[in-house]
């Protein structure tokens, strides 16, 4: 076990940049933890962290090494920690991804309710609305609100999400109110920033499920920023009902073409397909979705 110390100990100097956020992270004295590195680096034979005032640093050789073991460390410290499980315990570290508004407006009191329960377990949840590599960013388990666009990782669907076209009164009063998806082309629109000049919002016409073109003069990748804009009479937007519901309830935007909504959007909870669910990772997922259910419905 001493062994195992030693490597999930240079680990966590490799990861958190320095012995001392290490030693924290593992919640271990930073003297315990030194000698843990001088122990693996006498035993491997070659430096493998460089150490200043400020870094902690890994050599050319500690970057092979790290890259090697980590795998094998990881399924290591799992396979305890799912021993433990088998005694009742729920222990150990989850690092959560999921999309900026969402993140603070749900998942957060979720996660928030999750660590009263299970009080052995560490969360870190990184906010960003890029759909970031989970592996290179160490992240176990990621809500993403839509499909995802890596085909590769696991998926759990959670819930789906009405998404609505609004605008705000003024600018339907000076533009008219479109009485269908056919004539939106003839609307300024709020986009996302991925999209280019253009883009195609989704619709079900005649009972088909149909792209429709649109085009506008302002685009973002934030949905916060989407939706102000949209509430300044810039154009029409189109999102998750959740995302605007106070905007609606205030009167700065007013839902239209309803009658052609679509199924909705997929929130899906992904994680990579080689890493085997732990079972804190079971259960945050199954209380998230239920979380989910009860304040989104």
């Amino acid at each position: 076990m001493e062994r195992l110390d030693d490597l999930e100990a240079f680990v966590a100097v490799v990861e958190k940049g320095s012995q001392a956020a290490a030693a924290r992270y593992l919640r271990r004295p930073l003297q315990s933890l030194n000698r843990s590195l001088i122990a693996l680096e006498r035993a491997v034979g070659v430096e493998l962290i460089k150490r200043t005032t400020r870094r902690s640093e890994p050599t050319e050789a500690g970057r092979t090494f790290y890259a090697r073991i980590k795998p094998a460390v990881a399924e290591i410290i799992e396979a305890r920690n799912e021993a433990a499980n088998i005694r009742g315990e729920v222990s150990g570290s989850l690092k959560i991804g999921a999309p900026v508004l969402f993140a603070s407006s749900y998942v957060a009191p979720i996660i928030g309710r999750f660590l009263k329960l299970y009080p052995n377990v560490e969360i870190e949840l990184k906010a960003s609305d890029d759909q970031v590599d989970l592996v290179a960013g160490g992240i176990d388990m990621a809500v993403r609100i839509g499909e995802s666009v890596d085909e590769q990782l696991t998926a759990r669907r959670l819930q789906a999400l009405r998404v609505v076209t609004c605008g705000a009164p003024s600018y339907l009063a000076e533009r008219g109110t479109p009485k269908h998806p056919d004539e939106l082309e003839n609307h300024h629109c709020v986009l996302r920033a991925s999209t280019g000049g253009a883009d195609k919002w989704p619709f079900r016409i005649g009972g088909k499920l149909q792209a429709v073109r649109v085009s506008g003069r302002f685009h973002s990748n934030s949905a916060a920023a989407i939706r102000a804009v949209a509430g300044e009479g810039i154009g029409l937007a189109q999102l998750p009902l959740w995302q605007i519901r106070e905007f609606v309830e205030h009167g700065t935007l007013a839902i239209i073409l309803q009658e052609f909504e679509t199924e909705g959007m997929p929130i899906q909870l992904v994680w990579p397909p080689t890493k085997a669910p732990l079972e804190r990772m079971r259960r945050f997922a199954d209380f998230l979705a239920n979380g989910l259910k009860t304040e989104l419905l």
